[in-house]
């Protein structure tokens, strides 16, 4: 069973603070959680909500059906009341007004200035929660301590009684888990990643929803023993971590599509000069400053053309938070051996999800270099950009090997690196650089599938796609459809082994994209030939649910 709750209010009320202690304290009780954000571009005011399910089941997926709300304000029950469940409830202060028997009032603001803390309020209706849905407040104060002071704690625990004893429960259900999770969202899983994956240098400028990426590691420079720069602009951003992965330091930079824009003048620079780095572009709405705090997967066809020119590249759309953290340290290692650009494509909806998930496993994780010794470059002038039979010329680090000169240019150069404009040497130097592309195929992950083994109805889906897709193939199929889906992570170059054997007997093929022309689907036509016959397109800044897809494939498939 599976409860979804949404606490709504104003930016500047706490909001985001009560989540986050629900969240944790349902986390605490052994529930799985998945909790999504919506959120407008201003500090104060406004309407935003975070919604929360929790079970005793894994969940990937968010719903549009609520159990419980707690009201902030009054924008929250006049914007949400009409999703609430017959028998759901809504807890609010009494200066609140609706006539609705759902809704249950309790005195939060004069309880909390009785507690002698204002700010206390929100954690008394927390506690009301709790009590409704028959959960005890027993052994939470250590998520109280890790999140204030001693006094503030005492007072918040103060709260979340006066809460409990308020109300009866109307819900009665009990964790059969124990508490042997994190709960992590994507931008927190791409940061670990790059600290686990080695990075020393990230730079970026802050852009909304890449931003908590640099903040994240920022708090954890010290400790992680790395430098996070907040450059001036995306264009130093990306020349910055271009110059230190240069000099031998493993670096990431990440922005969102507007930064992008920007960075793409410097991702041909490392190109040409075969400087290795991952660039990590969190998705939201465009052209220009879009919808800045909602979510998209508007820039697939962008990123895979960027900057002029061919030459090799990789594209890596992360599916969840499980998923961003390998795929960052697997994407370091690929940019080091290839010498090339790695793009990470992730999107709001990820970037701001919470989600328990198992704790990672670090055994996994290995850090590879792929430098060269003394010995494999040789005497005379190093060459940097050295022919050889696989395309990847040696590489060391400037400074580190004695008479050893590492050049770099954004001409097209010679194998040491002097500028050449000749035909021959051109020639040659295209052909080296575009032998990689074969080799990265060679380590292309295919899609994940699920679904039955010969699915009549075949849905395509990338990166955020992945829960809400787990969520409606389950639903689907426990109505005896055969259906079945397979969730993109590495995109380019396209993989194309799962899709050639699944598509070539599914009657019906249906692209399912957070953008308006179908991406990937345009991408798959393009490289294999296959065409979808239907789209489930959503491109107003919100993510498709699993209900979402079940409705559509019911509706406009069948």
């Amino acid at each position: 069973m599976k409860y979804n709750i949404l606490v709504g209010g104003a930016a500047g009320q706490g909001m985001s603070t009560i989540s986050t202690l629900l969240q944790k304290v349902l986390k605490r009780k052994g529930f799985y959680v998945f909790a999504n954000k919506d959120y407008m571009s201003r500090v104060r005011g406004g309407h935003n909500f975070v919604q929360i399910r929790f079970g005793t089941t894994p969940i990937t997926s968010h719903h549009p059906t609520l159990d419980a709300i707690i009201a902030l304000d009054q924008s929250t029950i006049d914007n949400h009341i009409n999703r609430l469940n017959n028998n759901g409830i809504i807890i609010c202060d009494t200066d609140l007004n609706s006539e609705d028997k759902r809704v249950i009032q309790i005195p939060m603001r004069k309880l909390s200035r009785e507690i002698k803390n204002p700010r206390v309020f929100g954690s008394i209706g927390i506690g009301a929660l709790l009590k409704i849905f028959g959960i005890s407040i027993d052994n939470i104060e250590p998520v109280l301590r890790k999140r204030f002071d001693k006094n503030t704690s005492q007072a918040n625990l103060e709260a979340f009684k006066k809460g409990h004893e308020l109300v009866e429960s109307h819900f009665n259900i009990n964790s059969n888990n124990e508490d042997n999770h994190i709960i992590i969202n994507g931008n927190q899983a791409i940061a670990l990643g790059a600290i686990a994956g080695g990075v020393t240098f990230y730079s970026a400028y802050p852009m909304t929803p890449s931003t908590s990426v640099m903040t994240y590691l920022s708090k954890k420079q010290q400790e992680a023993g790395i430098l996070v720069e907040q450059a001036e602009d995306e264009i130093a951003a990306i020349n910055m971590a271009l110059g230190a992965s240069y000099a031998g330091i493993r670096s990431m930079t990440g922005t969102s599509g507007g930064g992008f824009s920007l960075m793409v003048e410097g991702i041909g620079l490392g190109a040409v000069a075969e400087i290795p780095l991952v660039i990590v572009n969190v998705q939201r709405p465009g052209p220009a400053t879009g919808l800045p705090t909602r979510t998209a997967q508007c820039d697939l066809d962008f990123v895979i053309s960027a900057s002029q020119d061919d030459f090799p590249k990789m594209v890596i759309a992360v599916r969840n938070p499980e998923d961003a953290f390998y795929q960052t340290v697997r994407a370091l290692n690929l940019a080091e051996k290839y010498q090339i650009q790695v793009i990470i494509l992730s999107d709001q909806y990820l970037a701001d999800y919470n989600q328990t998930i198992k704790p990672y496993n670090f055994d996994e994780i290995s850090i590879d270099r792929y430098l060269s010794s003394k010995d494999d470059i040789g005497e005379g002038f190093y060459k940097r950009y050295k022919f050889t039979e696989n395309g990847i010329s040696p590489r060391i680090i400037p400074s580190t090997i004695e008479s050893k000169t590492v050049l770099g240019d954004s001409h097209e150069h010679n194998e040491i690196g002097f500028v050449d404009e000749s035909i021959e040497n051109r020639i040659a130097m295209m052909n080296k650089r575009m032998k990689r592309i074969s080799l990265l195929k060679s380590e292309i992950q295919e899609p994940e599938y699920i679904g039955v083994e010969n699915p009549e109805i075949l849905l395509l889906g990338w990166g955020s796609t992945h829960g809400s897709l787990l969520e409606a193939v389950e639903l689907l199929a426990n109505e005896s459809i055969k259906i079945g889906a397979l969730i993109f992570g590495d995109i380019w170059p396209l993989p194309t082994g799962q899709l050639e054997y699944y598509g070539t007997n599914s009657k019906t093929i249906v692209n399912v994209e957070h953008n308006f022309t179908g991406q990937l689907a345009n991408l798959i036509a393009q490289e294999t030939g296959f065409k979808c016959d239907k789209s489930i397109l959503r491109y107003d800044g919100r993510q498709l649910s699993g209900t979402d897809i079940y409705n559509k494939v019911k509706k406009e498939v069948l």
